[in-house]
């Protein structure tokens, strides 16, 4: 056997090996752990191509390996978080057992997107859509934000059905909306031809250092809302 061959693909396996025990965090209502392991399966991810393309064994297999590791750390942990949201929204006295399910709508809208990626020929430098890895942080930091924010107002918000609800269909439409996304690969070091991606890392920074957990949906957010942008300019 080729070790060489094997590693991006090993690296791929962790990373499901991660999502499966977020699948198991997320049970348990821990969210901190369960971002925690997603953050690390969606490292891993970047460092699986990064080795296939510096040992020269990208591979069909590969391909599938890790679309199939990023449904569940990108796909079904989301969307059993808004599960579990939306189940914790609801009155205890109330009946209807089918709602917090609706949760999972975003992972079915991950799941055609991560298809629909392999076979489309235009996002090998750039996105078209939200990449799931995005939308799973945005989703697992929510109820981290409802835990550790003091505002009424985020509370109220979060804890409300109907916008988790509309979060869920939002999310499932972003990620498969033919929406062109800048690429966050900087090829030289010439401010000129990177100015937008160092102005939303700078802007990253600050929203994190200023906004601790909320700061990570709103990175999402401000991240969709400058290709918006970007793609307004580069039209005219």
């Amino acid at each position: 056997m080729n070790i060489k061959k094997q590693v991006p693909n090993i690296i791929t396996l962790l990373n499901l090996f991660c999502g499966c025990i977020a699948v198991v965090f997320v049970a348990e209502l821990n969210y901190e752990m369960a971002f925690f392991f997603v953050c690390l399966g969606i490292f891993l991810d970047f460092f699986d191509g990064f080795f296939a393309r510096l040992f020269k064994v990208s591979s069909p297999l590969g391909l599938q390996l890790d679309s199939l590791a990023d449904m569940v750390t990108s796909g079904v942990v989301p969307g059993y978080v808004m599960y579990s949201m939306l189940k914790l929204s609801q009155n205890p006295a109330s009946t209807d057992i089918i709602i917090p399910y609706l949760g999972f709508i975003i992972a079915l809208g991950s799941c055609y997107r991560l298809a629909n990626f392999n076979i489309d020929t235009r996002q090998t430098d750039s996105f078209i859509g939200l990449p799931t890895p995005a939308n799973a942080l945005f989703i697992l930091s929510l109820p981290l934000v409802l835990k550790h924010s003091d505002s009424l107002v985020v509370f109220d918000i979060l804890s409300n059905q109907s916008i988790l609800l509309a979060i869920t269909v939002i999310s499932a439409y972003i990620l498969n909306a033919e929406i062109p996304l800048f690429s966050l690969k900087i090829k030289d070091f010439t401010f000129k031809k990177n100015a937008l991606q160092i102005v939303f890392l700078t802007l990253s920074v600050l929203l994190l250092v200023f906004f601790k957990y909320l700061g990570i949906p709103l990175i999402i957010i401000t991240y969709v809302l400058l290709s918006v942008v970007n793609n307004r300019f580069l039209k005219k």
